[in-house]
């Protein structure tokens, strides 16, 4: 399981631009409602890690309106695109 938003704003789940694999998460940090988004390969696992962290003050989790598929997602966010560079010129 990967955080990807902590704390965040729950808007950030309409992003279609998540992986399909994405969750948001509600739960009760320092007595206010907390979100964050996390990518996982399985909804257990989310619920699994955020009830035993936070038991009763665990609320809900849902999934995003993410559509990105979770390997092309990852590639996207963590490679850079490399510069061109110049062709050498053969003489």
């Amino acid at each position: 399981m990967k955080v990807i938003h902590e704390d965040c704003d729950p808007n950030l789940a309409n992003d279609k631009k998540l992986p399909y694999t994405a969750y948001l998460v509600e739960y009760v940090r320092e007595g206010r409602i907390a979100y964050d988004i996390v990518n996982t390969t399985s909804g257990v696992e989310v619920f699994d890690e955020y009830y035993d962290k936070y038991k009763k003050d665990f609320k809900t989790m849902k999934q995003t309106e993410g559509r990105i598929n979770p390997k092309l997602w990852n590639n996207q966010t963590t490679q850079a695109k490399k510069p061109n560079k110049p062709k050498k010129a053969r003489g």
